[in-house]
């Protein structure tokens, strides 16, 4: 790609350090621009949504590796008069299998009485804010292309996130900010972030990396010592003075070169807003990200500084501070949700660490009067047989499972569709990953139909030809 007057090579060098890099990114927002002359004066610029717009932003809790309904948010009675007995319908290749009741208690939780596992004590006590949404389903039992098709709609092809569809449909609000922020991603599944055919600054900014939930390079960052932040944010080299002097010798340099050549030069004008663009975003991302100013109470309400709950509870903070600062979509993801096996002592830990920092984050951004205006949703890409694998497991099960949803405009404290007795498929009002994606769409203002690009000689969308907005959820 040609940057003139800088080959890309030369463009990077010329940031020196991380600024070219951010300049080079924010550069594909102004070449968005001069591919698509009737489109807002900034790609990122505030767009009108189709219709009313109930929720401004979304925070995506995505759980990576499958999380068993049937032992967390799918009360199945039958199930736990039946356990032992032989799995009926899928226990086809699986022989021997048997019905395994829930390892762990249901309470009726809120005023609603909706049924939620002792797994989430803290949780369960904002039952009367959570849509649960019992009827999911989606293609595969495969956790490449089914944790595919929940981030783009589609088990195989590259396509855009649901994170990128949603800021090129609706802008962000701070245009010093990136506008979709992935904090602790797979480091194999960029697709579930990337904009595809979109232009790249659609894409999602991440933060973090790996999806571990305590280990590995995101949960050192996030656990203690070193703070996340974004790749190449800092300078190491110059001051934000020094920084400052040198970019205004480079745009005096842009300038003279755009006159030489006859006054307007849409070419350099894109490197000179990208420039400015790229310094805007070192100096306001780092202060977005620091938690060092937040009190003592509400890092207590995030379980920050606990040892079980600190990384995912310092994401959760990072999430509510995006939002404040105007970010549209922020995803966190955490890993190692696969119980094959050990499903007791992994689940415990799993739902140990993120309880609280969930429940913390829907107290805190209630407290501020943002819930209202924020979609929170929490899920994975498929669930959990309710029959047993080996002694102490569950397998995949992509017929049937649940995630919920709170604020945003849906409304809370009811179950949403149902799966059969032992919560092996959806039979009721059933949520295909489609249906879902065009119900978070519409949520956020946008007709999935309408929200379309145009790529290789055809109108795209995220919802392919499919979707069904779940209307009876939205308040």
């Amino acid at each position: 790609m040609n940057t003139s007057p800088f080959s890309r090579r030369e463009f990077l060098k010329t940031g020196s350090n991380g600024f070219g890099y951010l300049a080079f990114a924010a550069l594909a927002q102004q070449q968005a621009l001069r591919a698509n002359p009737g489109a807002a004066s900034s790609p990122l610029a505030p767009k009108a949504p189709h219709f009313t717009q109930r929720a401004k932003h979304v925070i995506f809790l995505c759980m990576q590796g499958a999380p068993s309904h049937v032992d967390t948010f799918d009360y199945k009675p039958k199930l736990i008069a039946d356990a032992g007995k032989g799995a009926p319908s899928m226990a086809g290749r699986y022989g021997t299998a048997k019905l395994m009741a829930p390892l762990w208690k249901f309470n009726r939780s809120g005023k609603s009485g909706l049924m939620i596992s002792e797994l989430f004590p803290n949780l369960g006590k904002h039952a009367d804010e959570l849509c649960i949404l019992n009827s999911m389903a989606t293609d595969l039992p495969a956790h490449p292309q089914a944790f595919s098709q929940l981030h783009t709609g589609t088990t195989q092809f590259v396509r855009p996130s649901l994170g990128a569809w949603a800021l090129y449909g609706l802008g962000t609000m701070n245009e010093n900010l990136p506008g979709f922020i992935t904090v602790n991603p797979p480091g194999n599944a960029t697709r579930t972030y990337g904009s595809a055919f979109l232009p790249a600054i659609y894409q999602g900014t991440k933060i973090g990396g790996n999806g571990a939930p305590g280990g590995g390079l995101a949960g050192r960052r996030f656990g203690g010592g070193e703070q996340a932040t974004v790749a190449n944010i800092k300078n190491g080299r110059y001051t934000t003075s020094e920084q400052r002097t040198q970019l205004d010798l480079v745009q005096a340099l842009n300038k003279s070169s755009m006159q030489q050549s006859g006054g307007v030069s849409a070419e350099v004008e894109g490197v000179i807003e990208s420039y400015e663009l790229a310094f805007r975003m070192q100096a306001e991302v780092p202060k977005v990200m620091d938690l060092s100013k937040e009190t003592a109470a509400t890092k207590a309400l995030y379980g920050i500084d606990e040892q079980e709950t600190d990384t995912f509870g310092k994401q959760c903070l990072m999430a509510r501070k995006f939002v404040e600062a105007g970010v549209r979509f922020i995803e966190i993801t955490h890993g190692t949700w696969d119980q094959h096996f050990n499903l007791k002592a992994a689940l415990e830990r799993n739902t140990g660490a993120i309880d609280k920092p969930i429940a913390g984050l829907l107290t805190d951004i209630k407290q501020r009067g943002l819930l209202k205006d924020t979609l929170i949703i929490w899920g994975g890409e498929f669930g959990r047989t309710p029959h047993s694998q080996g002694d102490d497991g569950r397998d995949h099960n992509n017929k049937g499972f649940t995630m919920w949803m709170a604020g945003g405009g849906v409304k809370g404290g009811m179950n949403y569709g149902a799966t059969d007795d032992y919560g092996y498929e959806a039979v009721m009002n059933k949520m295909h990953i489609h249906d879902w994606h065009a119900t978070v769409l519409a949520l956020m203002g946008l007709d999935h139909e309408k929200l379309t690009f145009r790529y290789a000689g055809r109108d795209f969308r995220l919802t392919d030809v499919y979707g069904t907005v779940a209307k009876e959820i939205i308040a």
